[in-house]
């Protein structure tokens, strides 16, 4: 089974991704974090995403595409997939009809925009092992340290108000059309974000019963 997670920047689409990849026992491929941990260690492809990134802007295809054809030919990826941050316009979507790729469901994430914001804001990433936490919905047991590897927690570059603000407009603009683009093949399954994370997990997994 193939799944594509749609949703704006911090509406929890990795969450959702972890709970189809649990599901199914199939992988996540998260383009932003193979981009993210590109450029933690400055390879050629983060050096070249450097600045889209800082800019909020999207990655262009001529990065993103090869990154997504190598990755999604790996032995792993034989009995299916989550798509998480691919594809983010309508020609990547095509990109992957040219590649015989088909795609099962789609789960768009459906959060208010100043949900969004406030909820960005508060969010803390582990500096070694990228687990996320916020500063009121989901604390570490200690304040600013990872439960899982005792690692610091530290805020995103992108985390910061007019940046948050910036990423929401390109995603309405340039990601959102995927719903419609969806809708129409008959994949789209709507999940609008509850404020209890394992109420939208509820609502993920009934998406999916007749799979």
């Amino acid at each position: 089974m193939n799944f594509v997670v749609l949703g704006a920047p911090g509406a929890g689409k990795g969450t959702q991704a972890q709970i189809i990849k649990d599901k199914y026992s199939i992988p996540v491929i998260s383009t932003g974090n193979m981009i993210r941990d590109a450029m933690a260690n400055h390879t050629e492809l983060g050096e070249n995403s450097k600045q889209y990134m800082h800019d909020s802007e999207l990655v262009p295809d001529k990065i993103v595409i090869p990154m997504i054809k190598k990755r999604l030919v790996m032995d792993d990826c034989s009995g299916g997939f989550v798509l998480d941050g691919y594809p983010r316009t309508i020609p990547q979507a095509y990109i992957l009809d040219e590649m015989g790729v088909k795609i099962d469901a789609v789960i768009s994430l459906e959060v208010d925009d100043e949900v969004i914001v406030n909820r960005l804001m508060g969010r803390r990433i582990c500096s070694k092992c990228g687990t996320s936490y916020h500063i009121v919905d989901n604390k570490p047991m200690v304040d600013d340290i990872c439960d899982k590897c005792s690692s610091p927690l530290i805020t995103r570059d992108d985390d910061v108000e007019q940046t948050i603000r910036t990423r929401l407009r390109v995603y309405h603009e340039r990601t959102q059309p995927l719903k419609e683009f969806y809708n129409k093949q008959g994949k789209l399954r709507v999940i609008c974000g509850q404020s209890d994370v394992h109420d939208t997990i509820k609502l993920t997994l009934a998406a999916l019963e007749d799979l």
